[in-house]
């Protein structure tokens, strides 16, 4: 990278405010041109139990994913810090529980107001002070700021005010929201492509979509291959120029809709749930071959992981048929595989499976291939990963809850244990996460399992997940000064403001 450049683009960023960033490197250092790009990719609702490679009963294919574990790191305890998706995502992107904002439960919409905080420093905004161009293509879902005219109705032809580009990204392009909230909408570097002129109809299950505009563009069933293109475009774009690049590539399934890509259908003889996670298998082998073709594998950090859980429901023998209970749906639970292994729960408990994703990390000469980490980790640890990377010191008011996966990467543990992690459900249900015990510092799933409980309320529950992974043994009131120093813990990193 050109050091004049990189000079330039650290002045400027310091100076516009995007936060106080102390480059631990000096700019003059040549390994500043050793920088690895890093892509980041992040499936929308994948479960644990849907890669061969974390669930050898899996009878969906995920050849490219399999590739992905047997080239880099596979994380068997891998959270993401909330198990619904907008949280998530403030999370991953601030390192910073998103708890600790306005948004104590659920998700935002397509229309929400803006959820980062003016000023909030992102991982895109640290590497790009620290000489990275900085790319989003997908879902951003973390509200946009649309404008309205003059008779207070949104007016697309306007830009938006507070999207990426906003908050550290050089190049955006992307759609609002999770694909089932209107406005159907690209958005490129803040500005809609197309007029939004179709009335989009409501969609039942599985092909769920709430009625709202759509511009002619946006067709759902070629949504994923859309944003494939422009993520690998951004690949091979930024190979050929003499700078680091970070690529957050969020993706669009297999979040309902559940309309894979014509081409899939029948693909899983598992429904179209199966044959999405096909397409979604099949999008990362797009961005492993646009790595390779471009010549920079070796010099390539590729992360592959989800938001939270799948939505699909676990049936036992002794439960009633849920609300998935469309034949397409029926057929890929009734091969018994199913989307969240043997965890318990679903996408927005604190259970197992609202939250523990799979998770794997390329990045030759540096990860070892096949190698496996059993450390307990949160997407929180993008920020100071990412930071780590670049030579960047994490400023005091930034990644309150981060801590690298550097070490990890190498093989290594942190130079002290990493603090407990917590789970969030989408109800607001809190869980800490400590060695292999498990508090649930409430009365129920916080989500959709019953019963749903409510946050604090008694008895809380503990689990040791060393050997009781499917959470099926309360050892609560065994243990229950385990759960007072637990439950003090907790309250702790909650009050602190900060676990780092």
């Amino acid at each position: 990278m050109k050091l004049y450049h990189y000079h330039r683009v650290v002045a400027a960023r310091l100076a516009s405010g995007i936060g106080a960033v102390v480059l631990a490197a000096s700019l003059g250092q040549a390994a500043v041109a050793a920088k690895p790009n890093i892509v980041f990719v992040l499936a929308d609702d994948m479960g644990f139990g849907d890669v061969q490679a974390l669930n050898a009963r899996s009878k969906v294919p995920t050849p490219n994913l399999n590739r992905l574990a047997g080239q880099g790191m596979t994380f068997t305890d891998a959270h993401s810090p909330s198990a619904v998706c907008t949280p998530t995502r403030y999370g991953a992107l601030t390192g910073r529980y998103c708890w600790r904002s306005r948004l104590k439960r659920g998700v935002l919409n397509g229309y929400s107001a803006p959820l980062l905080e003016p000023g909030r420093l992102t991982v895109a905004g640290i590497l790009r002070a620290s000489g990275y161009h900085t790319s989003i293509v997908g879902k951003w879902h973390l509200g946009l700021g649309f404008q309205k005219g003059a008779e207070g109705k949104i007016d697309y032809a306007k830009p938006v005010t507070d999207g990426p580009n906003e908050h550290g990204f050089d190049h955006s392009h992307i759609i609002p929201a999770s694909l089932d909230f209107p406005p159907y909408v690209y958005i490129e570097n803040g500005r809609i492509i197309e007029l939004p002129t179709i009335d989009q109809p409501a969609v039942k299950f599985p092909g769920f979509l709430r009625r709202g505009p759509r511009q002619p563009g946006l067709v759902m069933d070629d949504c994923l291959d859309d944003l494939t293109r422009k993520a690998t475009g951004v690949i091979e774009q930024r190979a050929k120029i003499d700078q680091p690049f970070f690529l957050y590539f969020p993706l669009s399934a297999p979040h309902k809709p559940v309309q894979p890509h014509p081409r899939f259908i029948g693909k899983s003889k598992l429904g179209l749930y199966g044959d999405f996670v096909m397409q979604v298998d099949w999008t990362v082998g797009q961005v492993m071959k646009a790595i390779r073709e471009a010549g920079i594998e070796k010099n390539t950090l590729l992360i592959f992981t989800s938001d939270n859980g799948s939505f699909m429901h676990r049936r036992g023998a002794d439960e009633k048929e849920d609300h998935l209970s469309d034949p397409t749906i029926q057929a890929y639970n009734e091969t018994h595989h199913t989307a969240n292994g043997d965890l318990r729960g679903t996408k927005a408990d604190v259970w197992e499976a609202g939250h523990r994703v799979p998770f794997f990390a390329s990045w030759p000469g540096v990860i070892k291939p096949g190698s496996k980490c059993a450390r307990t980790t949160a997407h929180v640890d993008l920020f100071a990963t990412c930071a780590e990377i670049a030579g960047a010191t994490l400023p005091d008011n930034a990644a309150e809850d981060s801590f690298s996966w550097l070490p990890l990467f190498r093989g290594g543990d942190w130079a002290k244990p990493r603090p407990p992690v917590i789970n969030h459900s989408a109800g607001g249900m809190f869980a800490l996460r400590n060695g292999k015990w498990k508090l649930v510092a409430g009365n129920g799933s916080g989500g959709r399992e019953a019963p749903k409980g409510k946050p604090f309320a008694k008895p809380y529950r503990l689990f040791d997940l060393s050997s009781d992974l499917g959470e099926r043994k309360d050892l609560a009131q065994a243990k229950p000064e385990l759960v007072g120093r637990l439950t003090t813990q907790l309250e702790d990193i909650r009050i602190r403001g900060r676990s780092r």
